[in-house]
């Protein structure tokens, strides 16, 4: 009888919960915790690579004793817990100790490039002593240390002398020399790890920190002066002082950085002297307040993109975007453009 239903025929009503939105704060923070390097990575990847430090060290003893290395030492973000997503490179630092009696440092502005980030290594007093009082007078070119004729040498021991097989074979890997690279860089197959290792020779005078890095061209004497060290340090100095979440907003932009192809040459320095620009005006820093101190890095990049120039944190004189193509800037500015009033699309 339907007089007798108190009810209608049909599947039951369920009430729906309203959906959640997140805020941006909320959205960065869930974000930033997808962003660890996997446990396994992060903790073979530094010992294998300094294992392979440490066989390199002792070939090159052997093989050129006359050359006074100082003891090979890994660098990079993976160290110092900036480093997302896959531990899958890492530096290796090869310090070139030289007797600042018989060297001395040019600027990149007083030569003919003209440019503050690079510096040459000039051997001086060659009438008092000559050629050959340093171990390091055969790669001179010019009267300079030759970063070039360094790296070529270097090369050609990394491809050509060193039993990689048996080296690989020991350490439980497969290591293998990139031949084609203008870079002295390591290719390294583990079962659970791929990696790439990239080996800079550096020289450490007068307060600085030069790369064998020169630039693409016909000059070939250039060191390019490095600011690794310094950026790090400053970072962990203000967070510690002020409990700030300034290594997490540049973790997080690292990882957008990398997870999106256009904006690959922003990540890591550029990024990093962004924060350290604004962290001298804007003083709030805590994690309460990482959603606005992520937005106003973006907006920063853009308008430092608009004139494609973005100033060294440690030296104004150098402009931390004059490598970068036209049609670069253009594409890192519109996709950072549109990211300013929709974050959310760089955290997908």
């Amino acid at each position: 009888d339907p007089r007798g239903c108190s009810a209608p025929l049909g599947a039951p009503q369920v009430k729906s919960s309203p959906v959640r939105c997140l805020t941006l704060q909320e959205k960065l923070l869930s974000h930033s915790s997808q962003l660890a390097v996997p446990e396994i990575q992060a903790s073979l990847v530094p010992q294998l690579a300094r294992s392979i430090c440490t066989q390199l060290q002792n070939f090159l003893r052997s093989k050129c004793p006359e050359l006074p290395f100082g003891r090979f030492f890994l660098s990079g973000a993976l160290l110092d817990g900036l480093e997302v997503l896959a531990a899958d490179h890492i530096h290796l630092m090869l310090p070139v100790v030289l007797d600042t009696g018989l060297w001395s440092l040019i600027s990149g502005e007083d030569t003919v490039v003209r440019n503050p980030q690079y510096w040459m290594i000039k051997r001086i007093d060659l009438g008092y002593f000559p050629r050959g009082c340093s171990p390091w007078d055969r790669f001179i070119v010019g009267r300079y240390l030759s970063s070039s004729v360094l790296n070529d040498t270097l090369h050609k021991l990394l491809v050509a002398s060193i039993n990689w097989p048996a080296i690989g074979g020991l350490l439980g890997c497969a290591i293998h020399p990139v031949v084609a690279s203008r870079e002295l860089k390591l290719e390294v197959k583990h079962d659970q790890v791929e990696l790439s290792i990239t080996l800079f020779p550096v020289v450490e005078m007068e307060n600085k920190v030069l790369l064998a890095v020169p630039p693409e061209g016909l000059v070939e004497n250039l060191w390019l002066e490095s600011f690794y060290r310094a950026e790090v340090s400053r970072l962990k100095e203000l967070d510690a002082g002020d409990s700030g979440a300034r290594q997490l907003c540049l973790r997080i932009l690292n990882g957008v950085c990398r997870s999106q192809p256009s904006l690959h040459k922003l990540g890591g320095s550029p990024v990093t002297h962004i924060i350290l620009h604004l962290s001298d005006t804007a003083s709030d820093w805590a994690e309460e307040s990482l959603a606005d101190r992520f937005q106003q890095v973006l907006e920063e990049l853009v308008a430092s993109l608009e004139k494609g120039v973005l100033l060294s944190y440690f030296n104004p004189k150098i402009n931390l975007f004059s490598g970068l193509l036209e049609e670069e800037i253009d594409e890192m500015g519109f996709v950072l453009y549109r990211a300013i009033s929709e974050p959310e699309l760089l955290l997908k």
